[in-house]
């Protein structure tokens, strides 16, 4: 087998294992969502919602973004092969969590009362604040040992935990919602945290490695660069949550609240459908490319085979996604959330745009140049709000479609350009192929529809996505040789 040949195959053993899990992840929810609001009632999930929503506002600005910024610095230091190298990352990036975590749980536990006036308009749930202030330690030790896995990509072990926990959540919450009710609410999210932390360390406990005998002193300087881009990310991330902040209030007061939950629940679809390929991309992708980041050829091939295959995987879904909305809303939803319609055609375009720049811009985030990644993202962010803005202006529900779109087209064109003038990265021939002949059935897909509408678009839809499909197939095909993969994969699993 090529080195090539092994690379793709990775890539789409990767794709495969988390697709599985995210399908597998929404049955549980489902499940779990329905017995809670059985139990529970929509007084209980909001309280529940308030609660989860007011302790991981903490744990955003108090845990620094390390779990993301410690996978470029494990994973570099695990391809290094430098045993002491890695027990010196690890040894620091283990001091960090319980900074991190005790400062979380400290600020909770100071904030309580002020927590439960902001979030619920009085002092009654001060002491359910205090007492969860204890998971945001607990979560900061299985986040960790969650980027531990991730950094070191054990990706079996992170899917068979995934299930696994989500299965033991919905054992654990049912029960002690059905004795205790709303007062059940708390305890259930402690335990939930508790049993997280046991499933991660009952994997992690497989990775030997020793400790490395450096003072905290130290550990914090050797963190410093972990830290400032873990700093700039959390900075980000709020940015992001202000832009979108911005946009769902612009919508509320100049158009409806009925306007605001359309364009949500439209969005919400649109990734359900596609959310296995970023879900597979930020897994395993991530820290594959971040063990190679100083290697500019390396990055390069790697993140254009990521990108081909997330091509090939992306646009047969989205050709499926354009020809059968009404069914996907009806199937969701209700008929009152047919008008999202003309929303989510737009948005299926947009998505494959929106699959070029996300691989694009890991390439940023593997180098750790934090002050790009910075300007990167307040970038994004301003031509998201402003097309948002003029989108929903001049055209309304579907000017938000539309919107989405040219934002993907123009963050596309703009983080091309950034990796491209600094790390002399650009689109290979086989994954321009791949884009233009798949973005071309997409766009007929997306004609057919709007021209001549439903249930037409059903059997034209089909079709389209029979090319799609077969398309992709034969480029798989071609790249991993499907068949032999197959039998490789079932001779080991015998």
């Amino acid at each position: 087998m090529s080195e090539n040949q092994s690379s793709y195959r990775q890539i789409f053993k990767a794709t495969s294992i988390f697709g599985g899990v995210q399908f597998i992840s929404i049955i549980i929810s489902i499940i779990r969502s329905k017995f809670i609001a059985i139990l529970l009632g929509s007084s209980g999930i909001g309280i529940m919602s308030l609660l989860q929503n007011g302790i991981d506002v903490i744990a955003n600005v108090t845990n620094l973004g390390l779990t993301t910024s410690a996978v470029r610095d494990i994973s570099e230091a695990n391809d290094s092969n430098d045993y002491n190298r890695l027990s010196r990352t690890l040894t620091s990036f283990k001091r960090l969590l319980w900074a991190t975590g005790l400062l979380g749980m400290i600020t909770t536990l100071i904030l309580s009362p002020w927590l439960s006036l902001w979030v619920f308009g009085n002092d009654q749930y001060t002491w359910a604040f205090a007492i969860l202030s204890v998971t945001l330690l607990i979560n900061a030790q299985t986040n960790g040992k969650y980027t531990l896995l991730q950094s070191m990509r054990k990706t079996k072990w992170m899917a068979q935990g995934s299930i696994v926990g989500g299965v033991l959540g919905l054992v654990i919450s049912i029960p002690v919602y059905y004795l205790y009710g709303i007062k059940g609410i708390v305890p259930t999210l402690i335990l939930s945290s508790i049993m997280s932390l046991l499933l991660n360390w009952y994997y992690t406990k497989r990775i030997k490695f020793s400790s490395s005998d450096i003072s905290f002193k130290t550990s914090l300087k050797d963190g410093g660069k972990m830290i400032k881009l873990g700093i700039l990310i959390t900075l980000s991330a709020f940015i992001s949550m202000i832009t979108n902040y911005f946009i769902n209030i612009y919508i509320s007061r100049t158009g409806s609240l009925a306007d605001l939950g359309l364009f949500q629940s439209g969005f919400n679809i649109a990734n359900k459908y596609v959310g296995v390929v970023f879900f597979a991309i930020t897994a395993d992708f991530y820290p594959r490319l971040a063990g190679i980041n100083t290697d500019n050829q390396k990055v390069k091939l790697l993140v254009n085979q990521q990108t081909e295959l997330s091509l090939l995987i992306m646009a047969p879904i989205l050709v499926l996604l354009l020809s059968t909305t009404p069914i996907v809303i009806q199937l969701l939803y209700t008929k009152e959330f047919l008008q999202t319609l003309p929303y989510m055609q737009w948005i299926s375009l947009g998505l494959l745009f929106r699959t070029l720049s996300w691989t694009m811009g890991f390439i940023v985030l593997a180098k750790g140049d934090s002050k790009l990644y910075l300007f990167k993202e307040i970038i994004m962010n301003f031509i998201n709000l402003a097309c948002n803005i003029i989108g929903y202006k001049l055209g309304g529900l579907e000017g938000l479609g539309i919107a989405f779109f040219i934002s993907y087209l123009l963050l596309f064109i703009f983080v091309y350009w950034l990796v491209y003038s600094r790390y002399e990265y650009f689109v290979s021939k086989d994954c321009t192929s791949v884009f233009v002949i798949q973005f071309i059935i997409c766009i007929i897909a997306f004609l057919f529809t709007k021209i001549m509408g439903f249930p037409t678009g059903y059997i034209s839809g089909g079709i389209l996505f029979i090319a799609s499909i077969s398309y992709s197939y034969y480029m798989l095909n071609k790249k991993i040789d499907i068949k032999s993969y197959i039998i490789n994969k079932s001779g080991r699993n015998k």
